[in-house]
């Protein structure tokens, strides 16, 4: 088990890929084809759904499809994991987000949380985007983890697990190129002149990306080079300690 740090998130939120539940759904949806299979024989593309969540104000079900365009909400305790085209999605429980609709149903232009927390792995092609109450992200093929704390009047956190990213924030603006786990704050209100500030990686594990990553047939940037960075929120794999984190160096 990977190493991680809790803020204001229990344990069980993020070993969900330990439930038996999810085990069996997940081999059953990679042993069937994943997405293109799912569509070929009209299967919904939801792969878990604990507890209650709501789709465009109804109430979903497990063998329904999300669709872009779609207004996503999960309750207390729930959790839902769901793949669209060549992207995965893992929802926490208290969350509110929309998946906006780009050049077809099946691909997902812009993610839009507005509270709570998603996991998620992009595959490439097309451009797309995360957006929160006070950063953007644009994606270009990664594996990330997003966070609104609600109780921080929706403070952002956003972690480039592996990948590259162009990250916004104000009018702070830096490219995110990370192999193990770089970590930002979207700032309310600037701090020493930032609204794109260095954050720890907290919340989320190695293995959730790994288990997203499975279901769209892609692998993480660890699991390709067979060994794992330090997880302080600078993104290197290699331990790297005179490196700066990418928002620090706008300070200068």
């Amino acid at each position: 088990m990977s190493h991680h740090i809790l803020q204001g998130r229990t344990e069980d939120e993020v070993l969900w890929f330990q439930r038996r539940s999810f085990l069996q759904a997940a081999a059953a949806w990679t042993a069937a084809g994943g997405f293109a299979a799912a569509q070929a024989q009209s299967r919904g593309n939801i792969v878990e759904l604990i507890g209650d969540a709501l789709v465009n104000g109804g109430r979903l079900r497990p063998e329904q499809t999300i669709v872009s365009g779609d207004q996503i909400e999960t309750g207390p305790g729930a959790s839902l994991v769901f793949v669209i085209g060549n992207s995965s999605f893992m929802v926490r429980q208290n969350s509110r987000l929309v998946v906006e609709r780009g050049y077809s149903i099946n691909f997902v232009s812009v993610l839009r949380l507005l509270t709570g927390a998603v996991a998620s792995v992009w595959g490439k092609g097309g451009n797309r985007q995360i957006l929160t109450p006070t950063l953007t992200a644009g994606i270009r093929g990664t594996g990330v983890y997003t966070e609104v704390f609600e109780a921080q009047n929706k403070r952002s956190y956003f972690c480039n697990c592996y990948g590259l990213v162009d990250m916004s924030s104000g009018t702070d603006q830096v490219v995110s190129e990370s192999s193990y786990h770089q970590s930002f704050w979207g700032e309310v209100e600037p701090k020493s002149g930032r609204y794109l500030t260095p954050a720890k990686a907290i919340n989320h594990t190695d293995e959730e990306l790994e288990f997203l990553a499975r279901l769209v047939n892609q692998r993480t940037a660890w699991q390709i080079l067979g060994k794992k960075g330090v997880k302080d929120g600078k993104g290197y794999m290699d331990e790297a300690p005179n490196n700066q984190h990418p928002a620090e160096n706008m300070y200068r």
